[in-house]
């Protein structure tokens, strides 16, 4: 199993492959979209690795992190999740983003995501969140199977009209220990001012 590859960057495409060179070896790797402007050509690199084997394949992963490549192995294992679509969805949103997005139960973020619908990102949701460590944070004191606080901030937000983009922009800008009167108003008031 190879876990991990250093070498100097051979070639990089747009699409999400890089060559790594290792002691005379080029090693293909696809690699997140989101770790490609870092890899240029010419550099030395160290990429955390997955070997995918298939019946008809040997496909190597790479990530820039250990996080990203757990998350990974987290992604393929979950039912209907194949290497492709978990390398999209790190393409889209690194881990703490995506624990995140699972901790607000944030489908519009799932969604973001090509080839995840509405039916597949609420699956995605309840699957995913038993198998990533979502913050506690974000759990304490919600009701069992109910909506975190900013859960409910979401959905309260969304209620009122603003937009899943400005949604998620004022979310990121709040604390994660407030009650849910707090967040509202604080949220509120942050959205006011981005309108004016």
């Amino acid at each position: 199993m190879i876990g991990s590859v250093r070498g100097q960057v051979i070639e990089r495409s747009a699409t999400g492959e890089v060559l790594v060179e290792v002691g005379g070896v080029g090693y293909r790797l696809a690699v997140p979209l989101s770790a490609i402007p870092a890899l240029e050509p010419g550099s030395s690199t160290f990429l955390f690795a997955h070997l995918h084997v298939r019946d008809d394949a040997m496909v190597l992963y790479g990530f820039p992190t250990r996080d990203e490549r757990d998350t990974f192995e987290v992604l393929i294992g979950a039912s209907g999740v194949g290497p492709k679509l978990a390398l999209a969805i790190l393409s889209v949103h690194d881990p703490s983003a995506l624990r995140r997005a699972l901790a607000d139960d944030d489908l519009d973020a799932l969604t973001a995501v090509p080839g995840v619908g509405k039916r597949t990102a609420q699956r995605l949701q309840v699957e995913l969140k038993a198998r990533l460590d979502v913050p506690d944070l974000d759990l304490v004191d919600a009701p069992a199977g109910g909506p975190t606080p900013r859960g409910e901030v979401r959905a309260a937000l969304s209620g009122l009209g603003y937009s899943s983009d400005e949604i998620r922009d004022v979310l990121a800008q709040l604390p994660d220990d407030a009650a849910v009167e707090d967040l509202l108003r604080d949220a509120l008031r942050a959205l006011a001012v981005s309108r004016t």
